[in-house]
């Protein structure tokens, strides 16, 4: 065993992201085998991959389950975690995305910027996670840079920074031109690059290309401006820092290219990854990225692995890690002591003495830690951002074939959903049934697949259905109710006057009683009345959401009033003010998009109309024609077999959530009758 003591200025924390089938797995793949982690090159087709490990993800051939694995490059230590490319499986994105220093978003040369793109783009937006873009698959018919760059730039918002040029098309694809060296890399095998001039026809596209970077990059950074107005030619080492400065904070994105699956673009991808993206030292944080600091790390997952039991996967941002030493869960208040720490390569470990600032390691002990969670040193603590999880879209009621296996599925349910918070669980309270819900038919699928894998326990499945909510649609004020009860001895009082009102978000409660009326300590008490209330909506007893509270008033006694009876009275209250405010049902709503061929797009948009939904736009691609559309998940179910049906097999579809919307009131009127 190892204690690591890593130089944080050559320390890459990475995450690659991208739509389903855009290459993502297979860029992985290519560089753990050009930086020598694997001694061979694995394959989705072939179901051989160091990085999809599970069976049920070669068996798919998709990313279910973030993969972490540690290589190094030209003196760098680059931590990579691959993730899920699958919309249903956004969570393992999220939380990837909250724990890495940069990323690398893969494109298909030919679709360019997909729906899921766009997904992963605006969660690492919202965790200010720097990017390069690798624009992949320039081998296939119809791929084209620049067109995806300006897809880039519309549909995400992005500055990109086009570095390389392509060099031939489809089966010609040989090499690039690095535009910044000034220079062109072909690939005559599957190794390394031999270095060239630039082709003499490609030397006017190159300086057209170059001078558009240099403006680009003036118009952002001081030093290449100055340069620039005095008409100096930027030398490459400028242009390298100005890239690197744009890229840490976020004003812009280098964009590369290559084919991974054909080994051209791995290489010059991999000096971008150590060049521009930022290390431990350029995030900012609570506390100094030092292994002399205290401890701060964070919990972003947990798994069970077979023969070692419940890991955590942690990122530390500061202090060490050491078995045996006691750490305080800040989240919790829990004192939790470490086990063992390993050094992760996909499903393999190697155990290690110690870890420090900047290392993501997989921690035995932790018994109350959860996703999300922050460890630290119990004389320092802190609470480091935690991660957002999206509310499940769909449920199915699941029991065992065996009727023996009740407890045993329970026990597997609950694990599983430790493992994943997109993942919930819950019994009917009428039928008695064990409902689960996640985010699309293919994550309850693989939830259902794993509980016969790797529990043993094969299930009986029901129909899907959607996941509604409740919601008002207008304000009730001074909505006031007095809970009062007299049964000898102690009684209980308490009197509220709230008023309620529709917002965008989910829940809000905001306290405007003066005068002790309701004494402080019981505030908290009427708004966990409020928020026990919100879980059964009045229309159907699906929960409720986009509502702000509003305390206004009220009355207690010295002797009778208690936090029960706040509470109680605070959720009577509730029930009351909803009934009041118009209450309506809520459906998930779906961002469709079809890429089909031409003579099938009118009975698309006709079928698409059919569902309720509504067509946003169409544009051509490759030959084909995409159809992006808002559909209510309710009208998606069996989408996949219709859509093969109607087209012969030649249309394709991707789905992710949306938004919620309200149903019409005929639908309403059966969800609710049916409920």
């Amino acid at each position: 065993m190892t204690a690591t003591f890593l130089d944080l200025t050559t320390v890459r924390n990475i995450g690659i992201m991208a739509h389903i089938d855009a290459g993502k797995t297979t860029t992985a793949e290519r560089i753990l085998y050009f930086t020598g982690v694997s001694h061979r090159i694995g394959e989705v087709h072939d179901g051989n991959t160091a990085l999809d490990w599970t069976d049920q993800e070669r068996e798919r051939g998709i990313t279910i389950t973030s993969a972490a694995t540690t290589c190094h490059w030209r003196g760098h230590t680059i931590n990579l975690i691959d993730t899920p490319g699958h919309v249903d499986f956004g969570i393992e994105v999220e939380r990837c995305l909250r724990v890495l220093d940069g990323a690398v978003a893969v494109f298909d040369g030919v679709a360019g910027v997909e729906p899921q793109s766009e997904t992963v783009w605006r969660q690492a937006d919202r965790y200010g996670v720097p990017r390069i873009c690798f624009v992949n698959k320039l081998d296939r018919a119809g791929a084209d840079l620049a067109r995806c760059a300006g897809m880039i730039a519309d549909r995400l918002g992005a500055v990109p920074l086009v570095l390389q040029l392509p060099i031939g098309a489809e089966a010609g694809f040989t090499g690039v031109v690095d535009l910044v060296e000034d220079r062109a890399l072909v690939w005559a095998g599957g190794g390394e690059p031999d270095v060239r001039p630039v082709p003499p026809g490609l030397r006017a596209d190159a300086r057209r290309w170059r001078a558009r970077l240099v403006e680009t990059l003036a118009e952002h950074d001081e030093t290449i401006m100055e340069l620039y107005v005095a008409g100096a030619e930027p030398p490459a080492g400028r242009l390298h820092e100005a890239i690197r400065r744009l890229t840490v904070a976020s004003a812009a994105t280098p964009v590369l290219c290559g084919s991974a699956y054909r080994n051209k673009g791995v290489q010059p991808l991999l000096d971008a990854i150590a060049r521009y993206l930022p290390s431990p030292l350029d995030a900012e944080g609570p506390r100094a990225a030092s292994d002399r600091a205290p401890l701060s790390a964070l919990a972003f997952k947990i798994m069970t692995a077979r023969h070692v039991g419940r890991l955590a996967f942690v990122r530390i941002y500061s202090g060490r890690l050491e078995p045996g030493t006691s750490v305080l869960n800040s989240v919790t208040g829990a004192k939790e002591r470490i086990g063992k720490i390993y050094r992760v390569h996909a499903n393999r470990r190697e155990e290690i003495a110690s870890a420090g600032a900047g290392d993501i390691v997989a921690v035995l002990g932790l018994k109350r830690t959860t996703t999300g969670d922050t460890l630290c040193d119990p004389a320092h603590p802190v609470v480091l951002e935690s991660l957002d999880v999206p509310a499940p879209v769909i449920e199915v009621a699941i029991e065992p074939r065996a009727k023996g296996d009740q407890e045993k599925m329970a026990a597997a349910v609950r694990r599983l959903a430790e493992e994943d918070p997109s993942f919930q669980v819950h019994a009917d309270a009428e039928t008695g049934q064990t409902v689960i819900g996640g985010m699309g038919e293919l994550h309850l699928e693989v939830i259902v697949g794993r509980l016969k894998d790797d529990h043993g326990v094969a299930a009986n499945v029901g129909r899907p259905r959607v996941a509604y909510r409740e919601t008002i649609r207008r304000t009730a004020s001074k909505v006031e109710t007095t809970y009062r009860k007299q049964n000898g001895g102690k009684g209980q009082y308490a009197k509220v006057q709230l008023s309620i009102e529709p917002i965008e978000e989910h829940y809000e409660f905001v306290n405007e009683v003066t005068g002790g009326r309701v004494p402080r300590h019981f505030v908290p008490s009427v708004d966990d009345g409020c928020q026990q209330a919100m879980r059964t909506g009045p229309l159907a007893g699906f929960p409720m959401t986009g509502v702000r509270v509003t305390l206004l008033d009220g009355d207690h006694h010295p002797v009778d009033s208690s936090e029960l009876a706040f509470t109680i009275a605070g959720s009577l209250a509730f029930q009351e003010a909803v009934r009041r405010a118009s209450p309506a049902l809520l459906e998930p709503v779906m961002a469709v998009e079809v890429t089909t061929p031409a003579e099938y797009m009118g009975a698309v948009i006709g079928d698409l109309n059919a569902r309720r939904g509504r067509v946003e736009g169409t544009r051509p691609q490759g030959g084909a024609e995409v159809v992006r559309a808002l559909v209510p998940l309710a009208e998606m179910f069996g989408y996949v077999g219709h859509l093969r049906g109607a087209t012969s097999g030649r249309a394709v579809h991707s789905m992710r959530f949306d938004s919620y919307a309200l149903v019409p009131p005929a639908v309403a009127a059966k969800v609710t009758a049916a409920a």
